[in-house]
């Protein structure tokens, strides 16, 4: 089970393992980080799940799609690594993935 680590608004950070193929966002949930709101429960339509990825990782993640990159578009927080994390399955080649939880808004 590969590692994922976690920073949540006020700069703590939590290790979590998860399952591959599960979704970031499935294993901060399930982890209980409770201010990753992910109101669609992983359907890429509102973009409450929304992480700022560690660049070391961020060119391992498959590309970002039309909707997601639509989405993320409404956060005043986007930058150049801002993924939404229902988007991003975790794999062995993830190990040790670094997430940042986007302010809101």
């Amino acid at each position: 089970m590969p590692k994922l680590i976690v920073v949540t608004r006020d700069g703590n950070e939590h290790v979590l393992t998860g399952d591959t193929g599960l979704s970031v966002m499935e294993i901060m949930r399930d982890g209980g980080i409770d201010e990753l709101l992910a109101l669609c429960g992983g359907c890429c339509s509102c973009a409450t799940c929304h992480v700022h990825v560690d660049p070391v990782f961020f060119d391992r993640l498959v590309s970002i799609g039309a909707d997601e990159d639509d989405l993320l578009d409404s956060s005043a927080d986007r930058d150049v690594t801002s993924r939404l994390s229902c988007q991003i399955a975790m794999t062995d080649d993830l190990e040790g993935l670094r997430v940042t939880v986007a302010h809101e808004g």
